[in-house]
C-alpha cells in the first residue's frame, strides 16, 4: 500500500510540472489520468501491479 501511494503522489508531482512548465495541456492530463482508470479494471493491471512493484524492491535494496 505505501508503494501504491508514494507512486500516486510522484506521479501527481509530475503531472503538476507538466502541466505548469513543460507546456502539457489540462486535457491531456485528463485523458492520462482516464487511461489510468480505465487501465486499472483491465486484466494486465495486476501485472502492472507486479512490475511496479518488482522495481519498487529492487530500488529499496540498492544500497548507497
Amino acid at each position: 500500500m505505501a508503494l501504491s501511494v508514494s507512486a500516486v503522489l510522484l506521479l501527481a508531482i509530475l503531472v503538476f510540472i507538466l502541466i505548469k512548465k513543460a507546456g502539457m495541456k489540462t486535457l491531456h492530463a485528463v485523458v492520462c489520468i482516464l487511461f489510468g482508470f480505465y487501465l486499472a479494471n483491465t486484466n494486465i493491471a495486476p501485472t502492472i501491479n507486479e512490475v511496479t512493484s518488482s522495481v519498487g524492491g529492487m530500488i529499496n535494496s540498492i544500497s548507497f
